[in-house]
């Protein structure tokens, strides 16, 4: 006599090919997500001629499918200027620009703080200093560092030569407010670290590896 099937085996193959279809499914998602999300990790690990961490521009800018950075150096002596961009497919930028000014520190201060609708908020070591500056909802940074080039005239030198660093973001980003105004303000200062070799400036000096960090975080 024939017994009775259970009916288990077309069970198990029915759950098995369930839980397979589901694995793929997910496998399928995630390399999606993938493929939209990993435009900034395929930078450089040091963007625009190794200037900057691209750690930065990952904490800064929203995750897009496609990204892409671009640098230039221009001119010498008083005319010196380095820039630097990421940007990203969905019309992302995290922009920054170094240029040799003739400018005191307390000028610098004043012109970042002239406008009755901006806020300032600053930081200092020694002689180098930082600034993140709120106007409504647009949010920048900028950094100061003396620079005597070579190639300036002895007698010159009196005059408060610099490099000031302007750094931003256009579209979206990711980070926001003091995150934002932090991560603004790192992506200047490490420009600037690059800049002075750059600019060939007369005085070799150290740098932090980071400036003090932004205590009021309004």
């Amino acid at each position: 006599m024939n017994k009775p099937t259970t009916g288990r085996p077309e069970t198990y193959r029915t759950v098995r090919n369930f839980i397979i279809f589901l694995t793929a499914v997910g496998l399928a998602g995630g390399a999606a997500f993938l493929f939209f999300i990993k435009g900034l990790y395929l930078l450089p690990e040091k963007v625009c001629a190794g200037a900057a961490q691209r750690d930065l521009a990952i904490q800064t800018l929203p995750r897009a499918r496609a990204a892409d950075e671009w640098s230039d150096q221009r001119g010498t002596g008083r005319n010196f200027s380095f820039a630097c961009r990421i940007s990203t497919s969905g019309n992302s930028i995290l922009s920054g620009q170094v240029d040799l000014r003739n400018s005191s520190k307390a000028s610098w201060v004043d012109f970042y703080g002239d406008a009755a609708s901006r806020q300032v908020i600053r930081i200092s070591e020694g002689d180098l200093g930082a600034l993140a500056q709120l106007d409504g909802d647009s949010v920048s940074a900028s950094v100061y560092l003396p620079c005597v080039p070579t190639g300036i005239e002895e007698g010159d030198e009196s005059k408060p030569y610099a490099l000031v660093a302007d750094a931003s973001v256009t579209g979206k980003s990711r980070a926001t407010e003091a995150e934002l105004r932090q991560a603004l303000t790192d992506f200047a200062y490490q420009l600037t670290k690059h800049a002075y070799k750059l600019a060939d400036c007369k005085t070799p000096r150290d740098f932090p590896e980071k400036l003090p960090r932004y205590q009021n975080n309004r």
